[in-house]
């Protein structure tokens, strides 16, 4: 087999990636030729692999780049049963992981269920949980994931059509945590053409999810049920590649880079804000404005699911209404921007789903202040202010409104 440049390059991305989470060569004999064998007390890395091209390729990869670091690698199938035939493809996708050599490899099935996001955003929620599950099992160091420099500008698309602002453009982090589990994305500066290379270079078959597009031709419109990141591959990167005359991939990816380290600098500034203006409450605290200071408590982030920084909290009882408590007095100094994202975390960190008008209205509450009534907010909370503190309760939580 000749060791092409793209090999070369998938392998330095992965050894590369590692490198940077610490997992290192384990002792001196992995830098000598030949087998050697890997402690079973070895850090382990686990592949989340599709079977697709990218994450087959991703498998390749790092059971090359463990093998000679002295570190275990095994690969994790969730198999989403959400088209006919998908558990004859995550196994088909296990066997060709274990005759790569990975182990060990676990197929994990899931069951979906559709929410008010769709059904995209709920199969990946079952994904990534199904991952963490196997990956806690394991005791996993690393879960990598396969998302290519394709995925990155694909992704900073959607956000912008879906979101926008500084985050849509910072597209996803290279590495995050998610439930204590750290995930990485090695592939981010690898084209999908690249790690369909790969699979050549390395005569690995691979499976195309039919959801893809790739039956159509070039020119052919997909429908309109098929995903939106498929239909965003399919039709319009191609088409701004052509309106422009240049490599769109590229730029919406090396774009990201940038706006990455923008959004790193001020969810730093957020989180000082809101280490001052920021507790956890339960619905009594609402009622009686206790502005008591909350001991700090890190929260993880995550990448392909939103990124939720952290904000002080306070042990709660599971059935109380669940609050947090602003202080105007901290917030109003502060920079719009940062305000607004110590308010847009504050909601992400309880699950709520909200809109830049939400957020924007409840920075008016801080800022624009002349006696205005409550916020609505999804999933049954408002942010209503009183004197000094913005609160924020499920309906019935806020007392003398």
């Amino acid at each position: 087999m000749t060791y092409t440049s793209r090999l070369r390059a998938g392998t330095g991305c992965v050894r590369g990636a590692l490198e940077r989470l610490g997992i290192t060569r384990q002792d001196a004999r992995f830098a000598e030729h030949g087998e050697h064998t890997v402690s079973p007390d070895a850090p382990l890395v686990l592949v989340a692999c599709s079977g697709g091209r990218d994450s087959m390729a991703l498998a390749a990869l790092s059971r090359t780049v463990c093998a000679s670091l002295g570190v275990r690698c095994g690969a994790v199938i969730v198999d989403h049963g959400l088209q006919r035939g998908s558990d004859a493809v995550a196994q088909q996708a296990a066997q060709r992981c274990s005759q790569l050599g990975l182990e060990p490899v676990t197929v994990h099935s899931v069951h979906v269920e559709v929410g008010g996001s769709g059904i995209e955003a709920a199969a990946r929620q079952a994904r990534y949980q199904a991952i963490i599950t196997v990956a806690q099992r394991c005791g996993a160091s690393v879960v990598l994931l396969a998302h290519t420099k394709d995925d990155q500008a694909e992704t900073i698309v959607i956000d912008l059509l879906r979101s926008g602002g500084l985050d849509a453009l910072a597209g996803m982090p290279e590495s995050f945590m998610l439930d204590s589990v750290r995930f990485a994305r090695p592939l981010l500066s690898l084209t999908r053409e690249q790690t369909t290379g790969i699979c050549q270079d390395l005569e690995l078959p691979w499976w195309d999810d039919p959801t893809n597009g790739d039956g159509f031709d070039a020119d052919e419109e997909l429908p309109a049920d098929f995903p939106l990141r498929s239909r965003i591959r399919h039709s319009l990167i191609p088409y701004l590649r052509r309106f422009s005359g240049g490599d769109v991939v590229a730029h919406l990816a090396g774009m990201a880079q940038t706006a990455a380290l923008d959004k790193e600098y001020l969810d730093m500034q957020a989180d000082r804000v809101a280490a001052a203006a920021t507790k956890y409450a339960c619905a009594a605290a609402c009622g009686e404005a206790d502005t008591k200071d909350a001991d700090a408590k890190d929260s993880d982030a995550k990448g392909a699911v939103p990124a939720v920084p952290a904000v002080p909290a306070v042990p709660i009882a599971p059935s109380a209404p669940v609050a947090l408590v602003w202080s105007v007095d901290a917030l109003r100094g502060e920079h719009a921007a940062i305000r607004r994202r110590v308010i847009a975390h504050g909601l992400s960190s309880l699950g709520i789903a909200a809109s830049s008008r939400h957020v924007e209205a409840i920075d008016r509450l801080v800022a624009d202040w002349h006696g205005q009534g409550p916020v609505s907010l999804p999933s049954g909370y408002t942010a209503i202010r009183k004197k000094h503190v913005i609160r924020l309760c499920q309906d019935g939580g806020h007392a003398n409104r």
